[in-house]
């Protein structure tokens, strides 16, 4: 029985210096011993900085170290089936960056090449463990506002600097993301309300460029039913002329509005009387949903987001987008 999982990162860039890295050095049972990255001077550089003891250029050589136990893949999307399938043939357990994949077929053929190898397959969704949206969880789960009747996403975001002068970048373009900012955070979104509520069923939607400053969409519009009876739409704007973050649900008593972004207060809205709850985040984001990946692999707890759920939130994106 293993008392430590050594985990090797591929693609040790911006989304690894305080979001996620750390996680894997300071989650109990978790040690860091490798990263890679194709620039060797970036990958040393990061290596000396976390005091992780080796580096790599190549990934084919992180994933086949016999010290490496896992492999987190923090590349973007156009890459993450790639790797999974490598790691997984090298019999490595594979977590994996949101987005999962480009698309839902990828996805598919993912969870499907680690269950036959039996290979256990995990997606960074990391709300799904912060206490933040557990505390919202807990009060659906106690009917803080009664019986669920609907769930409304309005997220509306200014373009960028960088957006409106047109330069690179890999999350606006469809061949490298999947899709636009929708793919990027709107994925976190639709996650989190299948944590809450279950599986979505049958969704539709419309999308579309109004700004002409990436090839991908910059507004998605959804409509969304779950498999226990809940309804609930999406409307997802980028080229706005203000910035929102909410998302409400609507229950029989009562209602509760939070920000999946914004280090907001969540409100609990009940019989007219209205609270705020904060929670601060950790310093680590995604630390929480490291540990709850490290336990399951050393045989103490479940995982919340699997490849199986992480799978299903890009069925809905598909949807929604009209490939599928």
């Amino acid at each position: 029985m293993k008392t430590k999982i050594r985990w090797g990162i591929i693609g040790c860039g911006d989304v690894t210096e305080v979001k996620s890295g750390p996680g894997f050095q300071k989650a109990e049972g978790s040690e860091l011993i490798a990263v890679m990255r194709r620039n060797g001077k970036l990958a040393e550089d990061y290596a000396r900085r976390h005091s992780v003891p080796k580096w790599y250029d190549d990934a084919n050589k992180l994933i086949n170290d016999p010290d490496v136990d896992a492999v987190y893949i923090a590349t973007p999307p156009s890459t993450h089936k790639k790797y999974t399938l490598e790691a997984a043939s090298a019999g490595k357990p594979v977590y994996v960056e949101k987005p999962m994949a480009l698309n839902y077929h990828e996805c598919a053929e993912m969870v499907d090449a680690c269950r036959k190898l039996k290979v256990p397959l995990f997606v960074a969704y990391y709300r799904r463990a912060l206490p933040r949206f557990l505390k919202i969880k807990s009060l659906l789960e106690k009917k803080a506002i009664g019986e669920i009747r609907s769930v409304n996403i309005r997220f509306y975001q200014i373009p960028s600097d960088s957006d409106f002068k047109k330069l690179d970048n890999w999350r606006v373009d469809p061949s490298i993301a999947g899709c636009g900012y929708f793919c990027d955070l709107g994925s976190h979104m639709i996650d989190l309300i299948q944590y809450y509520f279950g599986k979505i069923t049958s969704v539709s939607g419309f999308h579309s460029n109004f700004s002409g400053l990436y090839k991908a969409e910059d507004t998605v519009n959804a409509a969304f039913y779950f498999e226990n009876g809940i309804q609930g739409t999406g409307l997802w704007c980028f080229a706005a002329g203000e910035n929102l973050d909410q998302t409400e649900i609507v229950g029989s008593k009562g209602k509760i509005i939070y920000s999946t972004f914004l280090m907001e207060p969540t409100t609990l809205i009940v019989n007219n009387k209205q609270e705020e709850i904060k929670i601060k985040n950790p310093e680590h984001v995604a630390q929480p949903l490291i540990q709850l990946v490290v336990d399951e692999l050393l045989g103490k707890e479940k995982c919340p987001s699997t490849g199986k759920t992480g799978a299903a939130t890009s069925w809905v994106m598909d949807k929604i987008l009209g490939r599928i």
